[in-house]
């Protein structure tokens, strides 16, 4: 079943919810993507790997008190006890998290040369904090080499990225080519827009190959089965007044 709205779904905005839509998306995308520019590239779905230090409480030590030591051959145990130097303090490592977060890379099939990089950005992208950072700092190596960026951005909530001149809007994609890095090309969205359909940049002469972002949506929506869970949660951030009540209007109309 295609998602009912007209344009992106704010249901899918829910944190319980957005790893697994942010997957199924750019796997939609993939499926539709690689056809288009197959043979001469291929389609990659990558990882971003974050590492978060958890909060120190509920803290838990770390490694096994109960080490088993084995023994030498004609050793007694009283002998390896007395050998052994007992550290004067404990300390207790900072628990971690992994979170991967998935992208896409469009690849040259001869020489496996990066050529796109497609992001859809995450929650860990928009946040303020080390995780923004370290993606607005692999964003600035990227600009830097001959790749083009295309970065689509389908969270209402927090900063948007660094951007001069971004005209107010819900939702948006930005397309930096490598020929021409600034301006680059900008898609604003608002909530009950249609998604557009957008280039994605080949290496020249190859002219760029189009997606469109709405058909890729209904087909990430169709899979997994989300119409029967992801309702019975609330949009973060919420709605206004207006917007909710025209999207309760839009489910309450579902066959």
């Amino acid at each position: 079943m295609p998602s009912p709205f007209p344009g992106m779904n704010p249901y899918f905005e829910q944190a319980a919810y957005w790893l697994d839509f942010q997957t199924e998306f750019l796997s939609a995308l993939r499926r539709l993507l690689a056809p288009r520019v197959a043979p001469k590239y291929i389609v990659q779905l990558e990882e971003h790997v974050y590492i978060h230090d958890l909060p120190p409480e509920p803290r838990r030590r770390l490694g096994n008190a109960d080490l088993s030591l084995a023994r030498p051959a004609g050793i007694e145990m009283s002998q390896i006890g007395a050998a052994l130097l007992e550290a004067p303090a404990e300390v207790w490592l900072p628990e971690q998290d992994i979170e991967e977060v998935p992208y896409l890379e469009v690849r040259d099939r001869q020489g496996r040369d990066l050529v796109t990089v497609i992001e859809l950005l995450s929650p860990s992208n928009k946040r303020a904090g080390d995780d923004r950072e370290q993606y607005l700092a692999k964003r600035r190596e990227l600009l830097r080499t001959s790749a083009h960026l295309v970065e689509i951005d389908l969270l209402r909530g927090w900063a948007p990225m660094p951007q001069e001149g971004r005209p107010e809007c819900d939702y948006s994609v930005m397309i930096s080519r490598a020929e021409r890095r600034s301006p680059a090309g900008f898609w604003p969205i608002r909530l009950r827009d249609p998604l557009p359909t957008i280039p994605i940049p080949l290496r020249p002469p190859d002219v760029a190959v189009s997606v469109d972002l709405q058909e890729t949506l209904h087909r990430a929506h169709d899979g997994p089965g989300y119409e029967h869970f992801i309702y019975s949660g609330t949009p973060d951030p919420p709605l206004s007044a207006e917007d909710a009540a025209w999207a309760e209007q839009i489910l309450g109309s579902r066959a």
